[in-house]
């Protein structure tokens, strides 16, 4: 299994998998998806400012339809206290993502280079 960052899941939405590193593509042909939920809060909010035009669940309905997309179901609790440890980022949504990815004992397929930096299992 293999978590997805909040651009790649746009990417899928809109068929721009060719946008996605040569590892990516691959994770996401061979391994089981999952996606954050705090994944669909950042999907939402970018659709509330109208630089997504299709509403969070939209984006995640279809891709569950399409690609077996699960929403990850670990304890936002459980996530929290892995995200309390990433001090190398202010912004909540990586630190969460990040955590839950973590707390999955799961890759992450993310452009992000500060995420890189600070996860060795983050995949593009």
């Amino acid at each position: 299994m293999i978590y997805l960052d909040t651009h790649v899941l746009v990417h899928l939405y809109f068929g721009d998998a060719g946008k996605l590193g040569s590892s990516a593509r691959r994770a996401v042909e061979k391994q089981d998806l999952l996606v954050s939920a705090v994944v669909i809060l950042e999907l939402e909010l970018l659709h509330e400012i109208g630089r997504l035009r299709p509403s969070a669940a939209t984006v995640v309905s279809d891709l569950e339809r399409d690609l077996g997309l699960k929403v990850c179901d670990i304890p936002f609790r459980t996530i929290v206290e892995y995200a309390v440890k990433e001090a190398w980022s202010r912004d909540p949504f990586d630190r969460l993502i990040v955590a839950n990815a973590k707390a999955g004992a799961a890759q992450l397929i993310t452009v992000d280079e500060n995420i890189h930096k600070h996860f060795s299992r983050a995949v593009w």
